[in-house]
C-alpha cells in the first residue's frame, strides 16, 4: 500500500465552477442602467402609448423602447459574467443567443425610430425579433430560478421582470390602449424597474465580488 504525503491532485472529472467575472461597483452601475432605461420606457407607455398613431408619439415610443433594450444589455452583461444561467455551454450560450435576438429587435427600435425609415420593407421580418426577445428574457428568467446561482430576491425576481411578454402581449391583444399601456408600464415598475434596484443595492446576491 501506498501511503501519500503530497497534496492530492485536484479531480479533473468534475465541471468547472464559473467564478463570477464582475465587481459589485460595476453591477450596481449596470444595474442602474437597466432601472433608467426601464422608466423612460414606461414613461412613454404612460404618456403616448405603446402604439400611438401620430409619427411622433411612434419617435417617442421607439426612443422609450430603445432605452429600455440599452438596459437590457446592461442585465445580460450581469447574467453572463456570473453564469447566472449555469455553467454549462447550453446555460450560457442561451445568453449569447438572447444577445443576437436583442441586437436585432434594438436595431429595429432605432431605425423605426425614423419616419423616413418606418414603411421599409427590411423592417417588416425585423419585428419579429422584440417579441422573441422578450419570450427569451422570460426563459432566461425561469433558468436563473431553476438554477439557483443568484441567492434571495435575485434569484426569484427576474421570472417576476421578464413575463412582461407573456403578461402584458396578450393585454394588448385582448383590451388594447389605454388599459394594455397601463398594465405594460406597471408591470414595468414593478418588474425590470425593481430588478434593477434589487441588483443595485444587493450586488452580492449575484455573486459579484466585492
Amino acid at each position: 500500500m501506498t501511503i501519500r504525503t503530497g497534496p492530492i491532485p485536484a479531480r479533473t472529472d468534475l465541471p468547472p465552477t464559473v467564478a463570477a467575472r464582475i465587481s459589485t461597483g460595476t453591477t450596481r452601475g449596470l444595474a442602474a442602467a437597466l432601472t433608467a432605461g426601464t422608466l423612460v420606457w414606461a414613461g412613454t407607455m404612460f404618456t403616448v402609448g405603446n402604439n400611438p398613431t401620430d409619427s411622433l408619439g411612434l419617435t417617442i415610443t421607439d426612443i422609450g423602447g430603445t432605452a429600455f433594450q440599452l438596459g437590457l444589455f446592461a442585465l445580460l452583461r450581469i447574467q453572463l459574467r456570473t453564469a447566472a444561467t449555469g455553467t454549462s455551454k447550453v446555460a450560457r450560450g442561451m445568453l449569447y443567443v438572447e444577445h443576437v435576438l436583442l441586437a436585432v429587435a434594438t436595431a429595429w427600435s432605432i431605425l423605426h425610430a425614423i419616419p423616413a425609415l418606418r414603411d421599409s420593407a427590411f423592417l417588416v421580418p425585423m419585428d419579429v425579433f422584440w417579441p422573441l426577445s422578450m419570450l427569451g428574457m422570460f426563459v432566461i428568467g425561469l433558468k436563473i430560478l431553476f438554477t439557483g446561482r443568484w441567492k434571495g430576491a435575485a434569484r426569484v425576481w427576474p421570472t417576476v421582470a421578464e413575463s412582461w411578454a407573456v403578461v402584458s402581449v396578450p393585454t394588448f391583444a385582448i383590451a388594447g390602449s389605454p388599459i394594455a399601456d397601463y398594465v405594460g408600464g406597471a408591470h414595468l415598475l414593478i418588474g425590470y424597474a425593481t430588478l434593477g434596484v434589487i441588483l443595485a443595492t444587493r450586488p452580492e446576491l449575484t455573486g459579484a465580488r466585492t
